[in-house]
């Protein structure tokens, strides 16, 4: 157990267990793939209740909100079994009532591709009154409404009532009261009690976003382009209104697929200013636009080293005070003095988890949740009240994994064959400091559009603690790095973030951390992707391939998408002709020297399990020695503690087998 004592203004952290070698009986497997004990947590207005998501059997989830004083005990709201409802999340949106995201995945009307039915269903706090918030439809409608609509501002002025974009379909019950040839996204203020609405904004067919100041105006749109009437540009164009008028003026362009231009994220509405990332010598920067007619721009924060992440956001109103970036560890740069002050003030006092976010906040900012982790912490979840200064555990996010020594991660870089320092994290089995002559994974990472980042990751925490040395390189083609890294993306600049990878495997080898006998890749999704070609283009390097959810075939990957508005896109993205073909593991299979293990849910949204099967058929082809593991019903990220487990003991015993381990 953990606890936090409050001693004046000093806190004082009492660990009840410390971190101490498994037991003999400890089943690796089932504590490292357990899905978190509790997550998507968020505070209630008043700062009094939580209420967080608790992973059920299977893909399932249950919903609790828990009082913070007086009878403190999980009060249950709702649950999903996994087939074939789902839940997303829940928000508070007074303090007595939540809206949350509920799905199914359905295969679409032509028949190629799998996508999610989402709909917001707003609920009591008690499991009470349940409300669809999105737009109903009927046999006469036309069309689909995939998502549901998402809500755009929480307006905690407002007793449980929000602004949500919502798609309206035509009816066909045309000459009647009911029929409509309306077709777009527009904004509704909707009263989650009721249902009760008032149309805010009409609906437009090239509406793809709208943002609102947090305090119920919608001041900027995000539009989209097309070209030949149905395919969609990369591109897009924002509008944006004057404080106090109704027109919509030009405010900027981006460009999605190169990342061009300035990217809209929020809205102030005490500074009437629009935030955005735009590039600064290559990097993306955090910028804001006046929106009192002069579009003054004006640097927020920029970095020489990386790219800016996501804007760190605080409040019902999600203001914003900070934003994200990642060095060799990852950092927020506050831009709001106070929150600065707050979380250096919390870091002292938790010394050990350097990773520190806060959640969420009451209304009035009084009450903090806050998380903090680190590389050998899975994370805790605390209180903060900043009126009485007491810092309190709350919730601990994986529970089988309390009081098990993890593996540190160290922030490594190693020689590219043209000299370019790579940089990589390498974890090893607990305890050890020294290594010599290790089993070894090098384990690229997904995306390509992504980066690994340094702290608690528990694929590659299950290998170290079996044994393994684990190195996670950030290839070239890994965003984060600026466009000198990113080049075309790991897709269409393949060749370069496949050498970077095969290097990542020679270096564990040089360096005498790793027996070059005994080295794997080990992928999921894109990373399954590299670890596939990577074993393709240099068959010496790797003695096994262990690929989850793996890109097989570009070609047929982008044809998948024929029907779909972002056809031309994916094909600037993956590549066509020849070079495509050569980038497709399923098209060289025979290149092969090494034993392979595939694993793939059936009901893979992000990349379709047809993309294993290809795979699996070309290696029958090709005569070399493999495993397909097929999991019905899952999705892309096996969500299911027990078939997590699975995946991680067969793979185990499979690199075991082929490492002579």
């Amino acid at each position: 157990m953990r606890a936090l004592l409050r001693a004046g203004m000093l806190f004082v952290v009492c660990l009840g267990s410390a971190s101490a070698d498994p037991p003999a009986s400890f089943d690796a497997a089932a504590a490292f793939g357990a899905r978190p004990s509790v997550f998507d947590l968020r505070l209630s207005p008043d700062g009094k209740s939580v209420v967080y998501v608790s992973a059920g059997p299977g893909q399932g989830a249950i919903v609790y909100t828990r009082a913070l004083s007086g009878d403190t005990k999980p009060r249950l709201v709702m649950t999903a079994a996994g087939k074939p409802d789902r839940i997303g999340g829940c928000y508070w949106v007074a303090n007595d009532r939540l809206v949350c995201t509920v799905y199914i995945i359905v295969r679409e009307p032509q028949g190629l591709r799998l996508n999610y039915i989402e709909r917001l269903v707003a609920v009591d706090a008690n499991g009470g009154n349940p409300k669809v918030l999105s737009k109903r439809t009927n046999p006469y409608t036309a069309g689909v409404d995939w998502h549901g609509g998402s809500i755009i501002d929480w307006m905690p002025d407002q007793d449980g009532s929000v602004l949500i974009s919502r798609v309206t379909l035509p009816d066909a019950h045309l000459g009647s009261r009911i029929g409509s040839t309306d077709m777009g996204l527009g904004v509704d203020q909707l009263d989650t009690r009721t249902l009760a609405a008032k149309q805010m904004e009409i609906p437009n067919r090239k509406a793809w976003r709208y943002f609102s100041d947090g305090r119920g105006n919608v001041r900027v749109l995000e539009l989209t382009d097309t070209n030949e009437g149905y395919y969609e540009n990369s591109t897009v164009s924002y509008l944006y209104r004057i404080k106090g008028t109704r027109e919509w003026v030009p405010l900027a362009k981006y460009d999605y697929l190169h990342h061009e231009g300035f990217r809209a994220v929020a809205v102030d509405p005490t500074l009437d200013v629009a935030y955005g990332f735009k590039k600064k010598d290559g990097r993306l920067a955090l910028y804001t636009i006046a929106l009192d007619g002069s579009l003054k721009e004006s640097l927020v924060y920029a970095r020489e080293d990386v790219d800016l992440g996501a804007t760190a956001r605080i409040g019902r109103r999600q203001r914003v005070v900070g934003v994200h970036y990642s060095t060799d560890y990852p950092h927020i740069h506050y831009i709001d003095p106070a929150i600065e002050a707050l979380t250096v003030s919390i870091s002292r006092a938790l010394p050990t988890h350097p990773a520190l976010e806060v959640v969420d906040s009451s209304v009035d900012e009084n009450k903090l949740l806050i998380f903090a982790g680190s590389d050998t912490d899975a994370g805790v979840y605390y209180i903060f009240d900043r009126t009485t200064h007491e810092l309190a555990t709350f919730l601990v996010a994986r529970d089988p994994l309390e009081g098990v020594k993890l593996a540190t991660v160290k922030p490594v870089t190693y020689p590219a064959a043209d000299g370019t320092q790579i940089p990589a994290y390498l974890t090893l089995p607990p305890g050890v400091t020294s290594p010599k002559g290790l089993p070894a994974i090098v384990m690229p990472h997904g995306g390509p559009d992504a980066r690994d980042q340094w702290g608690f990751d528990w694929f590659a925490q299950f290998y170290a603690a079996r044994g393994y040395a684990v190195l996670q390189p950030n290839y070239r083609g890994s965003a984060g790095y600026g466009d000198a890294w990113w080049h075309a993306n790991g897709f269409r600049a393949w060749p370069l973030a496949m050498s970077d990878v095969l290097d990542g495997g020679r270096w564990l080898g040089k360096e005498g951390i790793a027996d070059p006998a005994k080295v794997a890749v080990v992928g999921w999704s894109y990373g399954g992707y590299a670890a596939l070609q990577s074993a393709i283009v240099d068959p010496s390097v790797f003695k096994a391939v262990v690929a989850i959810a793996p890109v097989t075939d570009l070609i047929a990957l982008r044809e998948e998408f024929r029907r779909y508005t972002n056809y031309y896109q994916l094909g600037e993205q993956l590549g066509t002709g020849q070079a495509a073909k050569d980038g497709s593991p399923a098209e060289n299979a025979a290149k092969l020297k090494v034993p392979v293990l595939l694993f793939h849910g059936t009901e893979d949204i992000n990349v379709s399990y047809a993309q294993s099967q290809l795979m699996d058929k070309a290696l029958t082809a090709a005569g070399v020695k493999h495993e397909f593991v097929t999991f019905p019903d899952l999705d892309h990220q096996l969500d299911d503690s027990a078939v997590r487990a699975e995946m991680l003991r067969k793979s185990d015993e499979f690199l075991h087998r082929a490492l002579n381990f």
